[in-house]
């Protein structure tokens, strides 16, 4: 995770922090995730050793994404604000994911509540139909907790983290 502790979070920020560990360790060929607020701000990420780790751990041996989980959780967000504004355009209703296949990945941006999104970007080998499985689990079970007091538990705790790491 971004915070590699979750000493003294509430259990729902724990559990959180779970889910997104559990995500990254189960499917293979995820390259990042990052959970988005409403308003664009990067709440949760994998931390890239962490996906290295979980690489290793099933054998595969790809570099990681350039870039930071600031920068995912910034595209996510500009991607859920562009989708939304789509949606409007055209009387489609509520976004529920959003897919950008690339050459060498893709990125799936799902609604988890409120506006805040989930963003996961997969290796060009990543069977997207189980990533979208597993994060479909994670906002079955992370929607309903996403509240505003942990958006702003989970925002605190990252801000802590870097304000610790630039030490």
């Amino acid at each position: 995770m971004t915070a590699p502790t979750t000493f003294g979070l509430s259990s729902e920020a724990r559990n959180l922090h779970w889910l997104l560990t559990n995500l990254v360790e189960e499917v293979p060929g995820i390259e990042s995730v990052a959970v988005v607020s409403s308003d664009g701000l990067l709440l949760l990420s994998s931390d890239q050793a962490q996906v290295e780790q979980a690489r290793a751990a099933r054998g595969e041996s790809r570099g990681g994404p350039r870039g930071s989980a600031a920068d995912l959780a910034t595209i996510v967000s500009g991607i859920g604000s562009l989708t939304v504004g789509a949606a409007k355009l055209m009387d489609g209703g509520t976004v529920k994911h959003t897919m950008v296949a690339m050459e060498e990945g893709s990125l799936l941006v799902m609604s988890i509540s409120d506006g805040s999104l989930l963003g996961v970007h997969g290796s060009a080998d990543c069977d997207m139909s189980v990533v979208a499985y597993h994060m479909a689990l994670f906002v079955g079970r992370a929607g309903h907790v996403l509240t505003p007091e942990l958006r702003s538990e989970l925002r605190k705790s990252l801000e802590s983290d870097s304000a610790g790491s630039t030490r």
